[in-house]
C-alpha cells in the first residue's frame, strides 16, 4: 500500500471516530434538553412553556442521526472490498433507515409543540381532546424509537461483523461490538412488547465510545492495512 493511500485510510478512521463522538454527545444533549419535559405529567403545557428546549433537543437528534448515518457511508468503500452485501446492508440500516426514523422522531416533537400551543390557547374546554392527541403522538414517538432500536442494531451487527472480518480494529473490540449489537437488538424487541430491558443497550454504548477514541488515537490497525487489498 502506498503512503498516500495509507494516510487517506487513517484519515477516514479518525473522521469515523469523530462522527461517533458527535452522535453520542448530541444524543446525550438531546436527553438533557428534553428529558424532564417529556416526563412531566402536564406534558402539553410544559412543552408549550419550553419550546426552545424542545427545538434544541430536536436539533440534537437530527445532528445525531445525520452524523451516525455518515459512518457506514464513510466505511463503505473499504468494507465493500471484503463483503459488499454486508457493507451495503450496514449502509441501508445505519444510513437512510436510521436517519428517516430520527426525522420522524423530530416531526413528532414539533407536532407536540404546535399541539401544546393550541392546548394552552384553547383552555379547559377542549383539554381532553388535546391531551388524547398528545398521548397519541407520544406513543407514536415511543414506537418509532422501538423500531429505531431494532433497525440500528441490525445495522450494527453487520457493521461490527465487517470490522471483525477486516481486522481494521482489534478483534476483541469488534467482537465486543457484535455482542453489544445483539444485546441491543434483544432490548429493541423486548421494548416493543412492553418489557424494559434498557440495561442491554449499555455494552454497545460503551463499546462505541471506546472504539471512537481508538480510531481517533490509533486509527486502523497497520497490519490489516498491509494484509488486506483495501
Amino acid at each position: 500500500m502506498d503512503n498516500t493511500k495509507g494516510k487517506s485510510l487513517q484519515t477516514t478512521a479518525r473522521v469515523v471516530g469523530v462522527l461517533f463522538i458527535i452522535g453520542t454527545v448530541s444524543g446525550i444533549l438531546s436527553a438533557v434538553f428534553t428529558g424532564s419535559i417529556f416526563s412531566d405529567p402536564d406534558l402539553l403545557t410544559t412543552i408549550a412553556e419550553n419550546e426552545a428546549q424542545v427545538i434544541l433537543g430536536a436539533a440534537c437528534v437530527l445532528l445525531m442521526g445525520f452524523s451516525l448515518a455518515m459512518v457506514p457511508v464513510m466505511m463503505f468503500p473499504i468494507f465493500k472490498k471484503k463483503n459488499e452485501a454486508l457493507a451495503l446492508g450496514a449502509v441501508v440500516f445505519r444510513g437512510p433507515v436510521e436517519a428517516v426514523l430520527y426525522i420522524l422522531t423530530v416531526i413528532s416533537w414539533l407536532l407536540l409543540i404546535a399541539l401544546g400551543k393550541q392546548f394552552v390557547s384553547a383552555g379547559a374546554s377542549a383539554g381532553a381532546y388535546f391531551q388524547n392527541f398528545g398521548q397519541l403522538l407520544v406513543q407514536s414517538g415511543d414506537q418509532i424509537n422501538q423500531i429505531l432500536e431494532i433497525a440500528f442494531s441490525l445495522g450494527a451487527i453487520m457493521f461490527y461483523t465487517l470490522f471483525y472480518q477486516t481486522r481494521l480494529i482489534p478483534r476483541w473490540l469488534s467482537l465486543w461490538g457484535v455482542i453489544g449489537a445483539v444485546l441491543y437488538h434483544v432490548a429493541g424487541w423486548t421494548d416493543l412488547f412492553g418489557i424494559d430491558m434498557g440495561v442491554l443497550i449499555f455494552p454497545l454504548a460503551v463499546q462505541e465510545m471506546v472504539m471512537a477514541l481508538w480510531l481517533i488515537i490509533k486509527g486502523f490497525s497497520p497490519g490489516a492495512l498491509l494484509d488486506e487489498p483495501l
